[in-house]
């Protein structure tokens, strides 16, 4: 006659097993784990690489001393487009100077792709997050936007990647717009 107790005692000692019927239980969580894991890397590494792209835009306009063209711009979102191995990429570059009475002031802005110029009214948004400035001082602020769809449903969907930088210009007092 058995008990309940020496049932339990069967069972554990019960070496016998399908694998097969295991891994039709397990291999789906293990695929959905690697596949999320997988995307979540690649949404970090898509992020970095836009904004190593965005400081090398920004370090670049930093050190130019001749006035920016049209096919300046131009070739630096082609830049963009090829660091970022993307074809819908957009770029804004936004040259701002400090006035000691009305803070960070918009000089110009310039954009390529999907993005548009900035305006005067946008300043407001943008002041808290540039550093305390000088009288004359200026910023040359690169913004750079992309979509990023994964190509499995993890619980992440569509969204844009925005990156955003400023740096002093280097070798010129101030970049200028030709």
């Amino acid at each position: 006659m058995f008990t309940p107790f020496t049932r339990l005692q069967r069972f554990r000692k019960d070496t016998d097993g399908y694998i097969t019927l295991e891994i039709l239980i397990v291999l789906p969580v293990l695929l959905w784990i690697f596949a999320a894991a997988w995307i979540y890397f690649d949404v970090f590494q898509q992020y970095s690489a836009h904004q190593k792209a965005n400081y090398a835009i920004g370090d670049m306009l930093s050190r130019e001393t001749q006035p920016i063209t049209d096919d300046y711009l131009d070739n630096s979102h082609s830049l963009l487009e090829l660091l970022n191995n993307a074809d819908d990429t957009a770029l804004r570059v936004t040259v701002v100077s400090y006035d000691s009475d009305a803070g960070w002031e918009l000089e110009w802005s310039e954009a390529r792709g999907a993005a548009s110029q900035m305006a005067q009214g946008d300043m407001s948004d943008y002041r808290t997050r540039l550093p305390a400035g000088l009288p004359g001082d200026q910023l040359i602020l690169v913004e750079t936007w992309d979509s990023y769809a994964p190509i499995f449903e993890v619980g992440l969907s569509e969204f844009d990647i925005h990156t955003y930088s400023f740096t002093r210009p280097r070798f010129a007092p101030q970049l200028v717009l030709g």
